[in-house]
């Protein structure tokens, strides 16, 4: 599948896998704005994700090395979204990315379509209302 994209930022460099078999690609920053309670971190490319797939953001492994956390955890790049995708953590500490460093991961994956309908009941199984917990420790 390919994805368009474009380069708004000169050091900005094109999401690619690390190794074979790898499912998210490596995102990098290519510039960094700090606010009292969050970092922003510019990646200097915008996407053209195809209609009925979406771009997800994840947080990459060393982020446990870092004074971060990944602002909602998850992120959504949706196909009709043709701006710069910024990435935005949480401070926690001082220990953050750098421009240049690689920051997240991203997945392009296709969603279905989805309608609601209302019921007044639904079908059983065997786990029914169990909550937290419910299916073990």
């Amino acid at each position: 599948m390919e994805i368009k994209i474009k380069k708004i930022h000169p050091n900005a460099k094109i999401p690619k896998y690390s190794k074979e078999g790898d499912a998210g690609m490596d995102v990098y920053a290519t510039s960094k704005r700090e606010g009292d309670k969050f970092i922003e971190y510019g990646t200097g490319l915008s996407f053209e994700i195809p209609d009925g797939y979406v771009c997800l953001i994840f947080p990459r492994s060393s982020l446990s090395n870092k004074d971060l956390i990944l602002a909602n955890h998850v992120g959504v790049l949706d196909s009709g979204y043709r701006g710069e995708l910024i990435i935005r953590f949480k401070k926690v500490g001082e220990d953050v990315y750098e421009v240049g460093d690689r920051i997240v991961q991203i997945m392009v994956l296709p969603y279905p379509y989805v309608e609601f309908k209302e019921m007044k009941k639904l079908s059983e199984t065997e786990r029914g209302n169990g909550c937290f917990g419910s299916t073990g420790n």
